[in-house]
């Protein structure tokens, strides 16, 4: 099989990667739910090859998602729910139905036409939606009530700050950031519990609740925990190069050196920011 720029091609090696007997063991016996991260992290790759302003990166990274994308309507197809195509239809017979000004469907020519348009169409997307979901037996609806403009599809981190702003605007919220310190210490209680109990499960529900916290105490003083945990996570990057440099210089390697030895390291690289921050000042 040769590479192509045709579609087809993709959905050829898709649907080898998946085949039961002669495919890829790996890819076989993957799902939607094991994917899932995968699809998440190449979106971020895409948006990072962007930020960097690298086209090559950017090529490769959006055919990275795309794959993806073959990947979960491969699945959807063996499951007999939609094919890749019915994706493609889906999103032209979308990007159609909202632009008929574009399409010679409609006379809107102003942009106040347009959007009025664009909320009309909108609405009507709504109730089809409404009654794809009845007709599958789907009740429960994020997208509905009072929390329902807070997209699902935010990164964790966001979409926690993004609802407690939402539930903040009906005074569902804390009235200092003291008292958010106390439910901290408490999911950390309620974490320590769980640790014990060894149920990983509920270890994963109450780090959820600990880290749903700790953004609501971010919101609280005015720091973004998503930029907060960026910065964090720079940081880290910074003190783990030193450690790598360090044993480098001294003829050691990361797999051989001890934790003690990168613990040393570490603190001397703590040392040394806090030496040039003290020094800017």
């Amino acid at each position: 099989m040769e590479p192509s720029k045709d579609i087809s091609r993709l959905i050829e090696i898709m649907a080898a990667l998946r085949h039961p007997e002669t495919g890829c063991p790996w890819d076989i016996e993957q799902n939607f739910e094991t994917i899932k991260p995968y699809t998440i992290e190449e979106a971020y790759e895409v948006s990072d090859a962007i930020e960097r302003g690298d086209m090559d990166d950017l090529c490769d990274e959006l055919g990275d998602l795309l794959l993806q994308v073959v990947f979960h309507a491969r699945m959807a197809e063996e499951a007999g729910e939609f094919s890749f195509g019915d994706v493609v239809n889906a999103i032209t017979a979308k990007m159609i139905r909202r632009h008929p000004h574009v399409f010679a469907r409609s006379a809107a020519d102003t942009p106040d036409a347009v959007k009025i348009q664009w909320d009309e169409i909108k609405q009507a997307e709504k109730r089809e939606r409404a009654e794809r979901r009845a007709r599958r037996g789907i009740t429960e609806d994020f997208k509905g009530g009072f929390l329902g403009s807070v997209q699902r599809s935010f990164p964790a981190l966001t979409e926690a700050l993004k609802l407690q702003e939402r539930a903040a605007k009906v005074g569902f919220d804390w009235s200092a950031p003291e008292p958010i310190l106390d439910k901290i210490e408490e999911e950390i209680g309620e974490l320590r519990v769980a640790l014990r109990e060894g149920d990983r499960a509920k270890v994963s529900d109450e780090l959820g609740d600990l880290i749903f916290a700790v953004v609501n105490i971010g919101r609280h003083v005015k720091a973004d925990p998503e930029q907060a945990v960026r910065g964090t996570n720079t940081k880290f990057r910074r003190r783990f190069s030193h450690i790598e440099t360090v044993l480098e210089a001294d003829g050691e390697t990361l797999e051989d050196a001890t934790l003690e030895r990168m613990e040393e390291i570490w603190q001397a690289a703590k040392a040394i920011e806090r030496a040039v921050i003290a020094g800017a000042e």
